[in-house]
């Protein structure tokens, strides 16, 4: 699993580059790889920024240059030049940076309600006919994060402990093989060595289960 931790992370974008997306006139984003994109945006990349800067906005500043880029990103990014680089803290704008991504993701770990689906519908058929296994999402992504390979841009801070998290499978096909063995394993185990779900026992939705996932 890669973390990209927003709260200690440093995105570092070409000046020029920015300095042309604040002036177009048109919605740009910033990518967490420091790349510089307009709209229609790749649904594949992950956002530190997504905003339109009018000539408005822009003929009502009046700050020093050295601030204009911290004034138009606004006051959650850390922003700092250096030569024809910009260098921006991000974590702050965790809040704004959930939106930018939440439908690209390939699972959700922001709420307190936890991780109950995931984006992929191949993905998200597995993880619902695994619960009447009683297997839970937190367990297929705790298992996912190891065994697949996983992206996580997060919000995580150490003291007070505190975390906020969007997953993305590099390689989706990847990841769906990965889930689909554990789940059929997992069945399998259970039948093996859990008196609770012996094959006399078994309900309907457990039957449909063992059937999706080739344990008969």
């Amino acid at each position: 699993m890669k973390k990209i931790n927003l709260i200690t992370e440093i995105i570092t974008v070409n000046s020029a580059e920015l300095d042309k997306a604040l002036n177009s006139g048109q919605e740009f984003a910033i990518t967490v790889k420091g790349e510089v994109t307009y709209a229609p945006f790749n649904t594949s990349d992950m956002f530190i920024y997504k905003g339109l800067i009018t000539q408005e906005v822009l003929q009502d500043l009046n700050v020093p240059a050295n601030l204009l880029k911290q004034e138009l990103l606004g006051k959650y990014y850390q922003v700092v030049e250096d030569g024809e680089r910009t260098l921006i803290k991000a974590g702050a704008a965790w809040q704004d940076i959930i939106g930018f991504n939440t439908a690209n993701c390939h699972y959700d770990d922001t709420t307190g309600d936890g991780i109950d689906v995931f984006k992929d519908q191949e993905m998200e058929d597995m993880g619902w006919k695994i619960t009447d296994f009683d297997v839970n999402y937190r367990t297929l992504v705790e298992m996912l994060e190891v065994d697949a390979d996983v992206t996580l841009l997060c919000y995580e801070q150490e003291e007070p402990y505190q975390f906020s998290g969007l997953g993305y499978f590099d390689d989706i096909k990847q990841a769906r093989e990965v889930l689909f063995n554990y789940c059929r394993k997992t069945i399998r185990d259970k039948l093996a060595t859990d008196s609770d779900y012996s094959t006399d026992m078994l309900d309907d939705d457990q039957e449909e289960a063992m059937e999706f996932f080739k344990v008969k």
